[in-house]
Order: C-alpha cells, then sequence, then structure tokens
C-alpha cells in the first residue's frame, strides 16, 4: 500500500469511529481510557476533552507522550482479518485560551453535538494531540507506517 492510500485508510478509519482509546502513563504503569475525539483535516492533530479533576488529566499533566488507539474490531466481530487498527503517537497539550481552542472546542461539537454541554463546561480541559506517528494494522499482522508531517516544510 502507498503512503497516500495508508493516509486515507487512517482518514476512513477514524471518520467512521467516534470513540478511541487514549493511552496515558504514570506510577511506572500504563493506562487506557475511552474518549470521543476530533480530528484535523490534515491527521496531524487529534482533541478531545476530560474534566481537570480526574486521573486522566493529572497523568496528561505529568507525561505529555502518549498513544491514541482507534479500531474497527466491533464492525466485524465475526472476522477479525477484516478488522483494522490504527495507533497514533505523539504529544498532548492542553489548549488554555484562544482561537485554536475554540476552534478545535467546534470541531469536537460538530463530531459530538450529546456533548456540547461537556466541551463547553469550565471543568473540562480540551487536549489536542500532536500526532508524529500512525501504525495502520490491517489482516490482522499487516502493518504501515505514516508520518503526517514527513515532508512537510
Amino acid at each position: 500500500m502507498d503512503q497516500d492510500a495508508v493516509r486515507e485508510r487512517i482518514r476512513e478509519l477514524i471518520a467512521g469511529q467516534p470513540f478511541g482509546v487514549l493511552c496515558t502513563q504514570g506510577d511506572g504503569q500504563p493506562y487506557g481510557s475511552l474518549v470521543a475525539f476530533a480530528f484535523d483535516d490534515e491527521l496531524a492533530s487529534l482533541a478531545f476533552a476530560t474534566p481537570e479533576d480526574t486521573f486522566k488529566y493529572r497523568l496528561l499533566r505529568a507525561c505529555d507522550r502518549v498513544a491514541f488507539v482507534v479500531d474497527t474490531r466491533t464492525l466485524y466481530p465475526d472476522d477479525v482479518m477484516r478488522a483494522a487498527a490504527i495507533t497514533a503517537t505523539g504529544r498532548a497539550m492542553r489548549l488554555w485560551s484562544g482561537l485554536g481552542k475554540e476552534w478545535w472546542r467546534g470541531r469536537l461539537i460538530e463530531r459530538h453535538p450529546q456533548l456540547a454541554a461537556f466541551y463547553g463546561a469550565k471543568s473540562s480541559a480540551i487536549f489536542r494531540i500532536d500526532v508524529e506517528r500512525f501504525k495502520l494494522v490491517t489482516q490482522f499482522q499487516e502493518v504501515h507506517i505514516w508520518e503526517p508531517l514527513a515532508g512537510a516544510a
């Protein structure tokens, strides 16, 4: 699969799944958290929100290195060879204010209108993950790597 095909397969997979698993680390342990997310058109960034008073928030503030997993296994419960998964790795940063935060809040609300009050709450923090690399796994073991910013000047 060429790089354009890999990018488009990643886009289809992400667009088709409203939730992903945010993987964080702390106290010598990995953690996974289910989150609703949105993404930008270039697939260079993903965003999600979490309340400030959560363990997940504390882990993100202590270590910004994250992985984010999205998969299609629920679409193919009887055929693992048709399921696909991506793992995006990168850095998560809280968006404190400004146009960037408002743009991502709008993107999240557009994708998850049922969560609009959550995204607008003062206690909710919006985080953006700047994706360094995607790993796409198809047919149970076929692995493709795509880096959104590779070649960007």
